[in-house]
């Protein structure tokens, strides 16, 4: 499965110590430059640094269809807009971004996507976490993770984790 990650599912799921859990779904995870600088860039620290550099399941690529990237970086930042591109050329069967708006461009151009409560709650079904409401919580709590209430109390619903 080809997969390709924006820098937020890599960011938080690394503040919560949970990235592990993109590479028993998915494998290797695709990102592209812009969401390696992103993540290693000195001036800002960011959870997730040190295991883009080290983790060899994490394979950087190069975007190569600078018009696409020019068109959508307009609407977008740097790294969602290279997550999306490098979706499309590798036919990507999933793309991991949490931004509405890039959820939205994604959704336009026909490409499968989820986040990282997605992420949480595949996680579950195949039995590699128990519960999401702890990571969930640790995401908003640890991360600064920002998830709507109604969200919230439908996600811990999908999952059969309600009060």
């Amino acid at each position: 499965m080809i997969v390709v990650s924006d820098t937020s599912p890599i960011n938080n799921l690394a503040a919560i110590n949970q990235l592990h859990l993109l590479q028993q779904l998915y494998g290797t995870v695709l990102i592209p430059e812009a969401v390696y600088q992103e993540l290693t860039d000195p001036d800002f620290p960011v959870a997730g640094a040190k295991e883009v550099q080290t983790f060899t399941w994490i394979q950087i690529r190069a975007v190569e269809d600078r018009t696409m990237l020019k068109a959508l970086s307009s609407e977008l930042d740097p790294g969602e807009a290279e997550a999306i591109v490098l979706a499309l050329e590798m036919k990507a069967e999933q793309v991991l971004i949490d931004e509405r708006r890039g959820r939205m461009i994604a959704a336009r151009l026909n490409l499968h996507y989820t986040g990282i409560l997605g992420v949480l709650v595949e996680a579950k079904s195949q039995g590699f976490i128990s519960t999401v409401k702890p990571l969930l919580d640790d995401l908003i709590n640890k991360a600064g993770f920002w998830v709507a209430e109604p969200l919230y109390k439908s996600v811990l619903r999908l999952v059969n984790e309600t009060k």
